[in-house]
């Protein structure tokens, strides 16, 4: 008998893993915000709205690692393109935040102006509802994921070449929104946003509200995530990812699995744009950088591709250690990711989550 959705979601996770969420979502929920606003900022324990915007930004970097790995950790397609999908719902919801910088919502974006524009393009329409943004943060990533995905996959285009298709796809984006014309504000993108239905976006409260529900995001995700690998659906995606030929041969067609999981993550990088928009303030093509799309896959390569959660640590790793270095030496940033990423491939292929269970197994071997 087929157990009911709600216990095969609940059986997804297993008891630690459900204590560990609790405290997470305790410290994020109740614990962050009465420290940010209850205690003064001479306070040791005072949480400041520097460390409430950089933990909410990489929570959100956390997401698309998630999603990520389950692309390349459970259906083994190395995407060098993830960050336009995450891009492309920070734009969709950039423009509903454009609307609300004015008194009236239908004036026209300050970028417009200058640029002497008369009226709103056709593809900014509605941009004022806070719904069809919603609506826009999914559905632009899922269309673009779609339809690049099932050319992509139809022509069974994999490995190298899928991971360099990606990578070219998301530059020519990027290079199409740096220009003025395309109505996405050139190469300064969207800022100085003032208001997120209504409320002042830098008002304390709603920055704590943007960080609640980033880590109701992380933590919703991870257990959908979880509940997708271990169903039929994500242990069919698996053996696609480990033989393909044999999966054909027992009569599954592995497109449309690829192709779903394809656009899932998608979608769940467009939701990780929306909320990483207003907490930081601005979106520009820099987030379709080919660059960037790189460091995700190294986060998931960190924390160890195939696990759920190794990504999320891999992500709070390198982020964190990009914060520090990029403060204190910004000239080696970029030497210390590569060194980072070549050490993790050749002395940890099953990144720090491997590394964790090697050393437990030798404390459990020797007692």
């Amino acid at each position: 008998m087929r157990k009911p959705l709600v216990v095969r979601i609940l059986s997804s996770l297993d008891t630690r893993a459900w204590i560990a969420m609790a405290v997470f979502l305790g410290l994020a929920l109740a614990v962050v915000p009465v420290l940010h606003l209850a205690l003064p900022e001479e306070s040791p324990f005072h949480v400041s709205t520097y460390a409430i915007t950089l933990l909410g930004k990489i929570m959100c970097y956390a997401l698309v690692a998630v999603a990520m790995d389950l692309i390349w950790g459970y259906g083994g397609i190395l995407s060098l393109g993830h960050g336009l999908f995450f891009a492309l719902g920070g734009y969709a919801f950039g423009m509903y935040l454009m609307r609300q910088i004015g008194h009236d919502a239908a004036e026209l974006p300050a970028f417009m102006v200058f640029l002497d524009w008369k009226e709103l393009p056709w593809f900014w329409l509605g941009s004022d509802s806070f719904g069809w943004a919603a609506f826009l943060v999914m559905a632009l990533p899922a269309l673009v994921a779609f339809v690049f995905g099932y050319f992509a996959f139809r022509s069974r285009i994999k490995g190298v070449y899928f991971s360099i298709i990606t990578q070219a796809l998301t530059y020519a984006a990027m290079l199409l929104f740096f220009r003025n014309e395309t109505g996405f504000g050139g190469n300064n993108g969207f800022t100085d946003f003032k208001r997120v239905l209504g409320y002042g976006i830098t008002a304390p409260e709603t920055r704590l509200v943007l960080f609640g529900l980033t880590a109701l995001a992380l933590a919703a995700t991870l257990v959908f995530a979880a509940w997708l690998v271990k169903s039929k659906f994500g242990r069919v995606l698996t053996a696609i990812r480990d033989a393909e030929s044999r999966v054909m041969f027992i009569g599954y067609n592995p497109l449309w699995y690829k192709l779903g999981i394809w656009v899932v993550s998608a979608v769940l990088c467009g939701i990780a744009g929306a909320l990483y928009v207003p907490q930081v303030g601005i979106i520009n093509p820099s987030e379709m950088s080919p660059g960037n799309s790189i460091e995700i896959a190294i986060w998931v390569a960190v924390g160890g591709r195939g696990t759920l959660i190794g990504p999320i640590i891999g992500a709070f790793v390198v982020n964190l250690a990009k914060s520090w270095f990029t403060v204190s030496f910004p000239e080696y940033w970029l030497f210390f990711l590569g060194l980072l990423f070549i050490v993790v491939t050749l002395m940890l292929p099953q990144g720090l989550v491997g590394l964790w269970k090697k050393l437990m197994n030798k404390e459990g071997a020797a007692a």
